[in-house]
């Protein structure tokens, strides 16, 4: 029987390895595969088949109608007419929030995201009896495993 499982990349691989092996499970029976982490940054656009949930237009959806409402107000007293200065200030309105977004994404998100850190995970692949696959189990638990598979 095979046990799987992910762990961090960090002591408590080691720490299941030896617990494993004083238990009666043969070095020749643990497998240890670490994974490697994205190297590249996440696209900033969205695609037509893939999103990751965030839109770079609503604070420029909201400028623009805020804008648009100035704009129109104002444009009652100037040359143009109020709907001319209310498009035109709901396209400043609209440039204004995707700059901002794109601002916030491109600052402050990345640095969030480069303190948070991924940490590499390990796949463990544990050939054993099914005798000793709860005990083999209960070990990689108690290892804080992220998760567990088994196969016949």
């Amino acid at each position: 029987m095979q046990i799987y499982a992910t762990l961090e990349n960090n002591i408590y691989v080691e720490m299941a390895i030896a617990t494993l092996e004083k238990n009666g499970i043969p070095k020749t029976s643990i497998y240890a595969v670490p994974l490697d982490n994205r190297k590249e940054d996440r696209k900033l656009f969205d695609g037509l088949h893939k999103s990751d949930g965030t839109s770079l237009i609503d604070i420029g959806i909201a400028l623009a109608t805020a804008f648009s409402v100035i704009g129109t107000s104002i444009g009652f007293e100037l040359a143009w007419g109020p709907i001319c200065w209310g498009l035109i200030f709901a396209l400043i309105g609209f440039v204004l929030g995707v700059a901002i977004r794109l601002f916030t994404e491109k600052v402050f998100k990345k640095r969030k995201r480069l303190l948070k850190g991924k940490h590499p995970e390990v796949i463990l692949i544990i050939d054993c009896e099914k005798s000793t696959t709860a005990l083999v189990e209960n070990i990689l638990w108690e290892h804080f495993a992220l998760g567990i598979a088994k196969v016949k």
